[in-house]
């Protein structure tokens, strides 16, 4: 179907001669109803449809082997178990190999995103830790790289930080991030287990790039703190307050402070072009974060006597993560707030994991489950709130260097982990001197990415609607606040689905001359009119929601088709052909504008008639018995058999 057409007289091009050569065909095929189904059958079907449209115990069919039955479950539950037995030594070299690359990355990554939300640094190494080795024996993806992302962080310290200071009610603050990240893990889990993925598809790819947008920006604004080696600086998120605290502070610029960090991010920003521009040289940038790191520490240690503004990480405790689940938040004045910041940032969290999942597996050629992936996302969150971890999901660019660095399976995320493990064991007293300024460039250099203008670009010239949810969603994130900023890309998203519910498509259709083919006028410049037919389709279900609006407009097209007619002299109007091809469903309220449709043409002696309707269509117009009202010329299995059908009766009558 083609584009809706607004005015009948728009075709007066086509000529007024409006006859057609069309076909004469004798058969008139009869409109059947679908095999009847008991209530219990049709939900059982319904219901299948919504929640295992992709049928996952499809492998347990025909299986008569209790033991092999129990392996296919193991196997469906716990990923490790489908390949697991294939492992090899080569693919252990290949991910020995990516753990440690993507090690050196998410070292680093860590102790910046804990940071941004402001947590201990020691907490981002946590998060780089317990996480990963959970996803490696739930999750379904071989390339994706679990632990911290600049998103989930910045919201969650955010919106935690506008009812509760990090720095005056540390302890606090750690309890309601902690509970928040339970309640994440707890709802993507839910999400999983229940298979309401779905409702994560409200946040659109517009949207979506719209909100990253606007919050690298938030995020890049932010780090220039640290750039600047500012002391007092703002805690809210906004562009107008972070812009107005760097220009109102500065007399607190340390030039030490800007030289080192502007030098550190052309580093980083460089090794960053290079591996862009060639993708085997990925481990270039995958090393600078860290080789940043250590020489930055090694200056600093070596200068500590003459660069006292140049502000560092200090000291950092070894060992393991201590358990946490004494510190979980479920009852107080803060509890709601933890659990709208948990749902908040699960959800960004989810999209994001599940997104660059699917990204890799589609390079490799697999499938990643969504809903595994929901379960075992929210499972390992689940595991991280009670071992010191916050919310933790699959990383772009950890996964990117896991994919490019040659990772076979899971296990990298183990060699990982352990790698970390090491790192917390023996080294976090080596990161005392680690100035903050090069976390602030890391996390700089990483959001960069988020900004994606060329997608931005391709939604203003594809889709309108689409551009407006993305500016929304850049504008509100940026000006008022990231949650708000997403609840108001959310509401664009939803406004546009309504729109689409409510405002359907109606199009008017001609004749391709010489065929049964009927298509839109303006779509098709040698389609014909029909003398005395108005053929008319529908692209949409009709529904509550845009019944009264399809009456309205399929009364207009017959007045301007009238109006037309008379201004060319043309046959009147004898039939209305509704082609309801693309009518998907209907429910009461259809039905009865179908019915009472069919009574003010009657009334104007025009015929209502119904051309290809789908099979739970014709169900329920049968149920109604609208069927009965129509009679045997009513219906018909396409709009040329109605034509030639009711042409032929014409002509029959005295």
């Amino acid at each position: 179907m083609g584009v809706n057409s607004n005015r009948v007289n728009d075709f007066s091009s086509h000529g007024t001669t409006t006859e057609a050569v069309m076909p004469q065909t004798t058969e008139i095929h009869r409109v059947c109803l679908p095999p009847h189904k008991t209530t219990l059958q049709k939900l059982k079907q319904k219901l299948g449809d919504i929640f295992f449209p992709d049928d996952p115990l499809h492998r347990f069919k025909n299986q008569t082997s209790f033991v092999q039955k129990l392996l296919l479950g193991l196997q469906f539950f716990l990923p490790i178990f489908q390949w697991g037995p294939e492992y090899s030594l080569r693919f252990f070299k290949s991910d020995i190999i990516s753990g440690i690359t993507i090690a050196s990355l998410a070292i680093p990554q860590g102790i910046s995103y804990a940071k941004l939300a402001n947590l201990p640094p020691i907490v981002g190494l946590y998060s780089s830790f317990v996480p990963p080795l959970v996803y490696s024996i739930l999750g379904s993806s071989r390339h994706l790289a679990v632990g911290p992302v600049s998103i989930a962080s910045l919201v969650m310290g955010s919106m935690l930080s506008e009812a509760v200071k990090p720095n005056e009610e540390p302890i606090l603050y750690l309890k309601l991030a902690f509970t928040a990240t339970f309640f994440a893990g707890l709802f993507q889990a839910s999400l999983g287990i229940l298979r309401l993925g779905f409702i994560i598809d409200f946040l659109s790819k517009a949207t979506l790039v719209g909100f990253t947008a606007g919050a690298a920006i938030i995020v890049s604004l932010q780090q220039l703190k640290g750039l600047l080696g500012i002391v007092h600086f703002t805690s809210k998120m906004e562009f107008v307050p972070v812009i107005a605290a760097v220009l109102n502070h500065r007399n607190e610029w340390s030039w030490q402070t800007i030289l080192m960090g502007f030098s550190f991010l052309a580093f980083l920003l460089t090794t960053r072009h290079i591996s862009m521009k060639k993708p085997k040289f990925f481990w270039v940038s995958a090393a600078a974060p860290l080789t940043s790191v250590i020489i930055s520490t090694i200056i600093i240690f070596c200068l500590r006597s003459k660069v006292h503004k140049i502000s560092v990480i200090g000291y950092l405790p070894k060992g393991l993560n201590p358990p946490s689940v004494n510190m979980l938040y479920f009852s107080g004045h803060h509890l709601a707030l933890a659990i709208k910041t948990g749902l908040v940032s699960g959800i960004l969290a989810l999209t994001e994991g599940i997104a660059v999942g699917r990204t890799f597996a589609a390079l490799k050629n697999y499938q990643v489950d969504g809903n595994k992936e929901m379960i075992s996302i929210g499972l390992m969150n689940i595991a991280g709130s009670c071992s010191s971890c916050y919310v933790a999901t699959g990383s772009f660019s950890r996964s990117a260097v896991n994919f490019n660095s040659g990772a076979q399976t899971a296990i990298s995320n183990i060699i990982m982990a352990a790698t970390v493990l090491v790192t917390l064991l023996f080294l976090m007293p080596l990161f005392h001197y680690t100035p903050n300024v090069i976390l602030a460039a890391i996390i700089l250099t990483a959001v960069i990415g988020l900004i994606d203008y060329e997608a931005a670009y391709k939604l203003w010239k594809v889709d309108k609607l689409d551009f407006l949810a993305c500016l929304s969603s850049f504008l509100g994130v940026l000006f008022v606040s990231v949650p708000l900023g997403l609840a108001i890309a959310v509401g664009v998203s939803v406004f546009k689905i309504l729109l689409h519910v409510t405002r359907p498509n109606t199009l008017l259709m001609g004749n391709i001359p010489g065929t049964q083919i009927y298509q839109s006028l303006n779509r098709y410049t040698e389609a014909l009119k029909i003398p005395s037919f108005l053929i008319l389709a529908i692209e949409s279900p009709i529904y509550f929601a845009n019944s009264t609006y399809l009456q309205e407009r399929i009364l207009r097209w017959i007045r301007e088709e009238e109006d037309w007619i008379k201004t060319n002299n043309e046959n009147s109007l004898k039939c209305v052909i509704l082609d309801i091809t693309a009518v998907t469903a209907i429910d009461t309220t259809g039905i009865d504008l179908v019915c009472e449709l069919r009574k003010m043409l009657e009334k104007r002696s025009i015929q209502l008639v119904l051309a290809n309707p789908v099979a739970s269509v014709m169900e329920k117009l049968h149920q109604s018995k609208t069927l009965e009202s129509f009679g045997s010329k009513g219906i018909y299995l396409t709009v040329g058999e109605a034509i030639t059908d009711i042409s032929a009766s014409w002509k029959a009558e005295p």
